[in-house]
């Protein structure tokens, strides 16, 4: 038996170091950590089980049969964070090149199938050259198999992916199917074609960076929610996400204990809002105010940026927020805020997460760019989204609310179940000087009637009060009272069940 366990232990200790010392060293020389480290960090101390540890490639051409490596370039297993339980794979490019093969896939999908079964969120942390060219097919049906996996686990588990490195060709699939992307600064890519075959086909010259870094895609593409200055910062701030979300579809998302009051007042809020109705603010301020301790977790922080996305906890319980940011471009829906709130509701509703909407929306930005763009469509998908809800939906209205982007961002006609206005709410169809400019025409070459109908309409119009007499205001409330009422709302609604009609899926306009 000793000498049975000593085998055991040399065995385990080749698997340990991957691909060996020197393209460890080389990993570290990048900046970057190898596949066993970033699951140490990812996880609670000692609380990692591998599965597959000696799992070794099947491939003969090409000279595998002479190269095969025990783990076959990707870590699985499961381990926890903060004690809640979750499953995670790493590839490990020391190990050529983290290449996927039919047994590396097998691998993934064990895990993935493991967490279905078992109800736990998935940690994908990609770093790898892509399928494994000496295995032909077989590395691009295990690539296939994931896919079907990410479909499959869509709305049941979480599923979040971390781009440590290269993913290029059809591995980027994978990560674009589940519901979180995070990426390191100046050490991760991601495309579909890389700068070579571009240049080739396109005649266009650009580096891996341009083409597909973080930058890129948490900016410009929005394939990606965030980015971070290394793997270290990137593994900590994802424990701090999994402690926002459930476990599965089948659980509550977690509670957590709080010391901050319910009933706290903040009486800064009733000066947020400023005097001039064209003078923004910054919105963030709102919810960092509202939130337990201030703790606020933003998704897709760099894309879209006149709204806001993003995870708070109120009394402890995870809540979405999403808000619109006067900020930028005065807190306008356009194509990319529209698509960005949709998919984050839609994430919220598939876990149970009550979302709490603030509002401050002069409308849809016009223009060509935005029509030709479909922002018909765009536009759609977010009221798509709130519409087909059913989670505790609250909403506050802290300035304008016009038109039909007041009817898309919660409205109570969507079935928001709390809506609130502040006293300087304007909710109409559209600002004062348009409104005036339509319908008094004739008068436009006096400036006396027009300051005149202009006042009017602001009186009778540029007030939550109109709404709140019929009904799709619920109550006015002074800023400072706003996390109480909120909490309050919040705590009402956990109990809360909407029925909807039997369908096999709905068709959102995507």
């Amino acid at each position: 038996m000793a000498d049975i366990l000593a085998e055991l232990e040399v065995r385990r200790k080749d698997a340990r170091l991957g691909g060996g010392e020197k393209r460890i060293a080389v990993q570290h020389a990048k900046g970057k950590l190898t596949a066993r480290e970033r699951i140490e960090l990812l996880l609670d101390e000692g609380s990692f089980e591998e599965y597959g540890m000696f799992v070794a490639h099947r491939a003969t051409e090409f000279g595998m049969a002479a190269n095969r490596p025990p783990g076959d370039g990707v870590v699985t297993g499961w381990g926890t964070v903060n004690g809640r339980l979750i499953y995670v794979y790493s590839q490990d490019f020391t190990v050529l090149g983290g290449s996927v093969s039919e047994t590396h896939g097998q691998k993934i999908c064990k895990i993935m199938d493991m967490a279905v079964q078992n109800g736990a969120p998935v940690v994908g942390i990609n770093d790898s050259g892509g399928a494994r060219i000496q295995e032909g097919v077989d590395a691009l049906a295990a690539y296939a198999e994931i896919f079907r996996r990410n479909i499959e686990a869509s709305g049941v588990v979480p599923q979040i992916s971390l781009i440590m490195g290269p993913c290029a060709g059809g591995a980027v699939y994978s990560p674009a199917m589940t519901d979180f992307i995070f990426m390191v600064k100046d050490s991760s890519y991601m495309f579909v074609t890389g700068p070579d075959v571009v240049k080739t086909v396109t005649n266009e010259v650009v580096t891996a960076e341009e083409l597909g870094g973080a930058s890129t895609h948490t900016r410009k593409s929005s394939v990606a929610d965030g980015a971070f200055e290394n793997d270290v910062e990137a593994l900590g701030e994802i424990r701090r996400l999994i402690d926002f979300l459930p476990l599965s579809n089948r659980e509550k998302p977690p509670v957590r204990p709080f010391f901050d009051s319910p009933d706290r007042i903040e009486a800064s809020l009733d000066t947020l809002i400023p005097d001039n109705p064209n003078q923004p603010y910054d919105m963030k301020e709102l919810i960092e105010k509202l939130a337990d301790e201030g703790d606020f977790f933003e998704i897709q922080e760099d894309f879209a940026k006149n709204i806001i996305t993003g995870f708070l906890r109120l009394e402890g319980q995870t809540v979405g927020v999403v808000a619109n940011q006067p900020m930028v471009l005065a807190g306008v829906l356009d194509i990319d805020s529209a698509r960005k709130a949709a998919r984050f509701v839609r994430f919220c509703d598939c876990f149970e997460i009550p979302i709490l909407t603030l509002v401050d929306v002069p409308g849809f930005l016009p223009g060509t760019t935005q029509e030709y763009g479909g922002v018909i469509k765009h536009g759609a998908k977010l009221l798509f989204a709130y519409g087909e809800a059913t989670v505790p939906l609250v909403t506050v209205i802290t300035r304008k609310a016009y038109g039909g982007a007041y009817d898309v961002m919660a409205s109570k006609h969507l079935g928001s179940d709390v809506n609130y206005a502040w006293p300087s709410a304007e909710i109409a169809v559209m600002g004062a000087k348009g409104a005036v400019e339509i319908l008094h025409r004739a008068d436009l070459g006096d400036a006396e009637k027009i300051a005149a109908h202009t006042a009017e309409y602001e009186a009778r119009f540029a007030n939550p009060f109109v709404a709140a007499e019929r009904g799709f205001i619920d109550e006015v409330i002074p800023p400072h009272s706003t996390r109480r009422r909120v909490c309050r709302a919040f705590a009402s609604l956990r109990k809360k069940s909407r029925p909807v009609p039997w369908k096999k899926h709905n068709n959102i306009p995507l």
